[in-house]
């Protein structure tokens, strides 16, 4: 009998564990079920509020087209945007495209490099501390040709690659697209992604222009060969008490005579393109949404969507 009690006490001591390990495990599951359910919910919300961002930089931007003929950093949207409650936060920054060297602007419609653009290419990287020499990698990816310049390349070097690859022959089309041609992957990408763009207002030259209220100083100083780092500390300093509101008004900087003059019908003083990051956080999840709009008054075209 006693053996018996002792065998029924085991079987008991089992049948326990077995329920409680049952227990625990639908307790677990329904927990990772609970949190599933929430951080899907969270991620739907920060979504839609990350989306709600891009719209109302969007709508900032077509406000201040109302009201000016101008864009700088001092109107509203050169300023981080940003909105909290119980919901969640979004903060907004907004980057005028027009302030950045458009690269598409290389290579003329016809083929062949357009001679300003690439003299301010030339300074404009070595200053940033990038090579001149990958300016034409850009050329030859952008032309519609299959010659090589002498520091480019053209299909068969592409297709001499590990994991090959075709140029594009036409215009760069997305920032990370520059990162497959010839010399940019890694760090070079890296230092001159803050000074350049591919989404200029018009991309072919030599209609793409550079807005001088929003220029980097150094693009400003790479706008000219006779240009310096002082004559670009003389622009910033004036735009910041007074935007250009027409190129006309360089030549009232001084030293900026002219240069000046040279320089009134290659820039301008208003964008059209600007790229929207909107950063959304609910709970712990967090969503982001890059895009590049170009905006007309009530016409808005998005070159560019990313979600991550």
């Amino acid at each position: 009998m006693r053996g018996e009690r002792g065998f029924v006490l085991v079987i008991t001591l089992v049948v326990t564990a077995l329920l409680v390990a049952l227990a625990t495990e639908f307790i677990h599951e329904v927990f990772v079920a609970t949190s599933h359910r929430k951080s899907f919910s969270e991620a739907q919300q920060a979504s839609l509020l990350a989306e709600s961002g891009i719209k109302g930089g969007i709508k900032l931007l077509q406000e201040t087209q109302k009201v000016q003929d101008y864009t700088s950093f001092l109107d509203r949207w050169a300023r981080p945007l940003a909105w909290e409650d119980e919901a969640g936060s979004v903060t907004v920054t907004i980057e005028n495209e027009e302030g950045k060297f458009p690269l598409n602007s290389l290579v003329t419609p016809a083929g062949s490099l357009d001679d300003w653009y690439y003299g301010i290419a030339m300074r404009l990287f070595r200053k940033v501390g990038v090579s001149p020499d990958l300016i034409e990698g850009v050329a030859d990816w952008v032309d519609v040709d299959d010659e090589p310049r002498a520091a480019g390349a053209e299909a068969k070097w592409y297709a001499s690659l590990a994991s090959p690859y075709a140029p594009a022959n036409g215009p760069l089309q997305t920032m990370d697209e520059l990162g497959l041609v010839k010399g940019y992957a890694g760090k070079p990408l890296a230092q001159i992604r803050p000074f350049v763009t591919v989404y200029a207002d018009a991309p072919l030259a030599p209609t793409a222009k550079i807005n001088i209220n929003t220029a980097s100083r150094e693009l400003l100083a790479s706008l000219d060969e006779r240009m310096s780092d002082d004559l670009a500390g003389r622009i910033i300093d004036h735009r910041k008490r007074t935007p250009f509101k027409s190129t006309t008004e360089l030549l009232k900087v001084a030293g900026m005579e002219t240069i000046g003059l040279a320089l009134q019908f290659r820039v301008r003083v208003k964008g059209a393109v600007f790229r929207i990051q909107s950063l959304a956080k609910v709970g712990e999840t967090t969503r982001i949404i890059e895009a590049v709009a170009r905006i007309d008054g009530s016409q808005v075209t998005v070159l560019y969507w990313r979600e991550y």
